[in-house]
């Protein structure tokens, strides 16, 4: 019998696109949006569920406005906490994308693991952090310094690599030797920038390192920022870079797959990545 886990990913576009409105009725307002959602999931078995990046707001980092430091808060903490009261109904695991408050006016782009009791496992911080056009994010955000922990949950063991991290196949292949079955990747990222790469690095660091990978991004355009369009296209893609199932460009939606753990040692016995590298042949990237 293959060894199957049903996961999700739930992909969203944030409802008040309004600077004026207050930063917590903004963030209720996304989070509301995703209940919905995350019951659905619960209904259709998710055992694996994970949210886009900074899920409970927009993706505000172009605007430079200090005012949603507001948003930022302890992980665990609020946030953490009312989902885990989803995660012991469904029995699901729930990784939970969120902004966590760091010194001298900074904070992380973190992403904390629930596992399926409601049972807060560990987080991981956002390594790699972009400054490109429209892309402000060293403005905000401070980078990670967990590492590439891996969470052993009830129904697998998982990594979590965050949006800008995708393009950095270094923490990929950390994630892998640390034993990850499944490395989610919780995103914003828009058309016109990276979308011809959106479905190329993943599979590779999918087929690089034997693990199922499963991408998010989020929906629409939001204003008063406007760096483009979200195009959504969540995916989950298999050990042999194969893409599994695929949401659409512009809806809110989950999408879900059953992801066959055996694959990964039977794509492991074939492409020996992981016996046939030469860490004493690497010293010159970290030099």
């Amino acid at each position: 019998m293959p060894h199957l886990v049903r996961s999700g990913l739930i992909q969203c576009g944030n409802p008040i696109n309004d600077e004026t409105r207050p930063v917590a009725e903004i963030q209720k307002a996304m989070l509301d949006k995703h209940v919905p959602l995350i019951e659905e999931a619960g209904r259709r078995g998710v055992q694996i569920l994970c949210l886009q990046e900074i899920f409970n707001g927009p993706y505000f980092c172009p605007g430079q406005d200090r005012r949603w430091y507001a948003a930022a808060e302890e992980v665990p903490g609020p946030t953490t906490q009312f989902l885990a009261e989803f995660a012991k109904k469904h029995q699901m695991v729930i990784v939970v994308p969120v902004y966590e408050k760091a010194m001298r006016g900074f904070f992380y782009n973190t992403a904390a693991v629930i596992d399926a009791d409601g049972t807060y496992l560990g987080k991981y911080r956002k390594t790699h952090i972009p400054q490109t056009s429209g892309f402000w994010e060293k403005f905000f955000f401070t980078p990670g310094n967990l590492g590439y922990p891996v969470f052993k949950t009830k129904y697998a063991t998982i990594g979590v690599y965050i949006c800008y991290d995708r393009h950095f196949p270094e923490g990929a292949r950390a994630l892998g030797l640390n034993g990850a079955e499944i490395v989610y990747n919780p995103s914003a990222t828009v058309a016109g920038l990276s979308q011809y790469l959106w479905k190329l690095e993943q599979p590779a660091h999918a087929v690089a390192n034997g693990y199922y990978v499963g991408a998010i991004n989020r929906v629409g355009v939001e204003a008063p920022w406007n760096i483009g369009k979200f195009y959504g296209s969540s995916y989950f893609v298999n050990p042999r870079g194969q893409i599994i199932a695929c949401a659409s460009e512009d809806q809110d939606e989950l999408v879900v797959a059953d992801l066959d753990l055996d694959m990964i040692d039977e794509v492991r016995q074939v492409w020996q990545f992981y016996r046939d590298r030469r860490p004493d042949a690497y010293g010159d990237l970290t030099r």
